[in-house]
């Protein structure tokens, strides 16, 4: 990790945290800012916006951070790849949100954790790194009909995000990764796992076994990516996760004109009473460290960057009179901009552990019973960073369509192109679900199915008035029924991968829910009643054509509609779900808004 200076060693000194002359400070108080006026704004010290803070201060713009959340610092299960699955949900640095009941889940409602920490949901992910398909990136630009967000172009910004280093074990990666399609000097560690596990040659055995409905795929990063890959995650080579805190923040805090506030929620952007160009012109960010506390305020000279995530970013434009005006006006909110598509085009990604018994002992459960083992190999990733403890535990990725004969028509065909996936089968040595707990006996191994190319959609609206009270957040997962016949055939594609002679003698058989599900109609009311998300949430302020006047929230140019002096930065403004795990493609979108906001005030 970086440590120069770290935010630890900031935090120790205290309430007002300033550092002299030539380096950034972090502060805990708003009344202990040194100044009232800053260039830019960001609010929401996550994936996005520790890129934006990091490249704008490469410039002489001056730069206020503003995190709800904590320091990442001190909290070893930010920095441990396999204590990832302990940060939450209900934990001290995630919002602990809940979904409303689900319909397409017979009404169960479920967890909906976002990052509260600096990091954001970078520190509390699961380090899994996947740009999607070229097909993904290239519907983005036919949408908006902006070609700087075309494969093509963002491409050297998924490489300027990144740095491919070698695993935590050292191993000969050859075969595995194609480093031609990667960065190799950016701030983001990216690595292939660690730490083998007794499912990886049976994995990569089936893909020899059936190369037709399962052909290895030597970088599911180079824009095709379909078929089965070997998993590549933000971990550095020392085993400790990479996230946009430790990369692009932490390094930045050398810097004089970087400041960033933490535990402190923004509650509104208002407007100082200009206009330019004949549109409310955003400069002041309010702010609170409780529903109880004196609120603050500062001005941003140049633009307020919104980096709040999918879930507070459309809160905050509503709060701030940003929304539809109906709904506004029921929640005794002045409307400013009249913007209808605030929240709403919310998608995420389904997932379903399905679980299988094994002829093993060496499985997740065997650390997670045994105090002893557990800390033997948390001592061993301490003394060197390797070892079980510097591994996510998916070590390999399948990226699937569906089979021409069971395609849905296009106008249900919710993936981007012909080599997008619509499905996901996520293998892990253990038992992994967000609905139920791990059994005390027995081991297993879980084929998560994750419908990527969703159909179904959902929204972010305002249960109060109030900043400090939750949104309603109703990610509409299986809403659709083409969406559930996409996870039963991923099911069904499961049992299809574990018939490969080389499951053999391992697979034993799947548990009695999975078993039971014996008919379509049957996989699909066991999907209804065990499905949750697997936190992927984008799209609820999306971006859209220039000068659209419905369908989008933000320009090309990620600045919001019918405003003027406030940009959006975050998963919120993908116009369709990316079809693989969001953050690299998020890291990417930052780091191109960073040009766009330099260019624009240079």
């Amino acid at each position: 990790m970086v440590h120069r200076p770290t935010l630890r060693a900031l935090a120790a000194a205290g309430a007002f945290l300033a550092l002299q002359t030539a380096q950034a400070a972090l502060y805990t108080d708003p009344a202990q800012l040194p100044r009232s006026e800053y260039d830019f704004i960001v609010v929401g010290a996550g994936t996005a916006g520790n890129v934006i803070a990091s490249r704008l201060t490469e410039e002489q713009f001056s730069v206020l951070v503003i995190e709800a959340g904590i320091s990442n610092e001190g909290i070893i299960a930010t920095e441990v790849p396999f204590l990832g699955a302990t940060l939450s949900p209900n934990t001290s640095v995630t919002w602990n949100y809940t979904s409303t009941p689900q319909a397409g889940l017979n009404g169960r409602t479920i967890p909906y954790p976002r990052g509260r920490v600096l990091g954001g949901s970078s520190t509390i992910n699961f380090e899994i790194w996947t740009r999607s398909s070229r097909d993904d990136w290239d519907r983005f630009a036919d949408f908006t009909g902006d070609e700087g967000w075309s494969w093509a172009s963002i491409l050297p910004y998924m490489k300027k995000s990144e740095s491919l280093v070698a695993s935590t074990d050292r191993h000969n990666t050859t075969g595995e990764v194609d480093p031609s399609v990667h960065g190799h000097t950016g701030p983001i560690q990216v690595s292939l796992g660690g730490f083998p596990t007794e499912i990886d040659q049976r994995i990569i055995d089936t893909t020899e076994q059936f190369p037709q409905e399962f052909p290895f795929n030597l970088d599911m990063n180079s824009g095709t990516p379909l078929g089965v890959g070997w998993t590549q995650d933000s971990i550095g080579t020392d085993g400790h996760r990479s996230s946009s805190a430790t990369a692009y923040l932490e390094p930045a805090l050398n810097r004089s004109n970087l400041d960033v506030l933490i535990t402190t929620t923004v509650t509104k952007l208002a407007t100082s009473g200009a206009k330019v160009n004949g549109l409310p012109h955003f400069d002041i960010v309010e702010m609170a460290q409780s529903p109880t506390s004196k609120t603050f305020s500062v001005r941003a000279a140049n633009e307020i960057i919104l980096s709040a995530g999918a879930t507070n970013t459309p809160q905050l434009l509503l709060l701030s009179g940003i929304g539809p005006a109906a709904q506004l006006r029921a929640h005794g909110i002045t409307p400013v901009v009249d913007a209808p598509d605030v929240g709403q085009h919310l998608a995420d990604h389904p997932f379903l552990g399905n679980h299988f018994f094994v002829n093993s002992t060496d499985t997740l459960e065997a650390v997670a019973r045994n105090a002893t083992l557990a800390g033997a190999d948390l001592a061993q990733w301490e003394a060197d960073g390797t070892g079980k403890f510097s591994d996510p535990g998916a070590n390999q990725i399948v990226w699937l369509r569906l089979p021409q004969s069971e395609q849905p028509p296009p106008a249900l065909d919710a993936a981007a192109g012909p080599v997008a996936p619509q499905m996901e089968i996520l293998p892990v040595d253990g038992f992994v679900s967000f609905v139920e707990a791990t059994p005390a006996t027995g081991f297993f191994l879980t084929l998560a199915s994750i419908v990527v190319s969703p159909l179904s959609r959902g929204s972010i609206t305002l249960a109060s008035a109030d900043p400090f009270t939750a949104p309603l957040i109703d990610p509409g997962l299986l809403s659709s029924p083409t969406d559930v016949s996409v996870m039963v055939a991923a099911i069904k594609a499961g049992f299809a991968l574990l018939s490969a002679s080389a499951w053999d003698g391992f697979v034993l058989s799947p548990t009695p829910d999975l078993a039971g599900a014996t008919s379509d109609a049957a996989l699909a009311a066991y999907a209804r009643n065990s499905t949750s998300t697997v936190f992927h949430p984008v799209g609820s302020a999306r971006m859209g054509p220039a000068n659209a006047s419905s369908g989008s929230v933000l320009s090309p140019r990620l600045l919001v509609n019918g405003a003027s002096g406030l940009r959006v930065v975050d998963a919120s403004v993908f116009p369709f779900i990316p079809a693989g795990h969001p953050q690299a493609a998020v890291y990417a979108v930052a780091e191109r808004a960073a040009d766009l906001i330099k260019a624009a005030w240079k």
